[in-house]
């Protein structure tokens, strides 16, 4: 049934294109890529030193007033667009190979994280090359995957227990634990061993060690796959809300750095303290949309937009710490909010008011 408003769907990938574009050279992990300040500023007499600005108050209240109409208006509206109904049918034949992207997401990394020496994030240098790489070959091999990711996901969160700087590398926990639930899918060597394993007269059969175990850890878990999306978009959305409002807000005096050092103010002539607001008030909506699954594709391509900002931006920002998000947010386009997001809610209303239209004339 068409709809009012059919162009509005659009609207907001439009419109958080365009904020990204503002915010998204500095919305990079400011630990990366700027030392520690000598004086810090406090975030909230900052806030209020860069708002009291008419013109940046206006743009700050006219972006966020826009962005939240247009999101009010879009839960009562629901738009009707073509170009996305086929979009996501196509994305749906692409599920198969979300296994391989998440694989990739965080096997390269790994692997780049060992030989660069550090643990998991640029902010904390570390001589852990051998488990690294172990972990990542194994990931991008595809071999024991659910087993590799479960060492990995409680490598990271023992060495977090000692060192609070690896929360800078949150999105690894959401990404082992989609892993364990999906496992290496195809093209994997556990795929290709399982095939040989299940064909009678092949003498692996006879010698396979793990396959049994295998199988019942994934009938174990196959309930919970569904869920997959829903992993991957709480956890890289509490990530972004937290860089946006620890690393930004709550840490203008870093952020700002970041403004000087990059002269953004020359790619747009703004206050740098609204670079730093925009940034951070950016990456805040972000993730909230993401957690709660609110127009999820939408946010995910925003998200993803920040990223290519900051690549093309920021040119010594260390890159192979951002694969692990450019994989997992992909991952997320792909799979859309998953059953339990308000896109889901929402569209089972639909569906049930358009049962409801479809019956009224049989009725009658």
């Amino acid at each position: 049934m068409d709809r009012p408003g059919v162009r509005s769907g659009s609207s907001l990938l439009l419109v958080g294109i365009a904020v990204a574009t503002l915010a998204g050279r500095a919305s990079a992990h400011v630990d990366y890529v700027t030392d520690a300040p000598t004086a810090t500023r406090d975030a909230v007499e900052f806030a209020v030193e860069v708002l009291s600005d008419p013109l940046n108050l206006a743009l700050v209240a006219g972006g966020t007033v826009g962005v939240v109409g247009l999101l009010t208006a879009l839960f009562f509206v629901r738009p009707t667009v073509p170009d996305i109904d086929a979009l996501r049918t196509a994305l749906a034949s692409y599920r198969e190979y979300v296994p391989w992207m998440l694989r990739l997401s965080l096997g390269l990394p790994l692997v780049g994280a060992g030989f660069a020496g550090y643990l998991f994030s640029p902010a904390v240098p570390a001589d852990a090359r051998v488990l690294q790489v172990g972990l990542g070959f194994l990931l991008l091999f595809g071999l024991a995957t659910r087993a590799v990711a479960a060492v990995g996901l409680l490598t990271y969160l023992a060495a977090l227990a000692f060192n609070p700087g690896l929360v800078l590398a949150i999105e690894y926990v959401p990404g082992f634990v989609a892993i364990v639930l999906v496992g290496g899918g195809r093209p994997s060597a556990d795929h290709m061993l399982g095939e040989v394993a299940g064909t009678p007269g092949t003498y692996y059969r006879r010698i396979d060690p793990v396959g049994g175990v295998a199988e019942r850890f994934a009938e174990l878990v196959a309930p919970y796959e569904r869920y997959v999306a829903t992993v991957l978009r709480v956890g890289i959305g509490l990530a972004f809300a937290y860089l946006g409002l620890v690393e930004k807000l709550a840490n203008p005096s870093r952020a700002v750095q970041v403004v000087d050092k990059y002269d953004l103010t020359a790619i747009v002539p703004v206050d740098p303290g609204l670079w730093v607001l925009g940034a951070g008030l950016t990456e805040i909506g972000v993730g909230l949309l993401l957690v709660v699954g609110y127009y999820t594709r939408g946010a995910a391509a925003v998200a993803f937009t920040m990223l290519v900002m900051t690549l093309f931006g920021l040119p010594d920002d260390p890159v192979l710490a951002h694969i692990t998000l450019f994989g997992m947010i992909s991952a997320i386009f792909t799979l859309g909010g998953g059953p339990i997001s308000l896109d889901a809610w929402l569209t089972a209303a639909e569906d049930r008011e358009r049962e409801r239209d479809e019956a009224a004339p049989a009725a009658d």
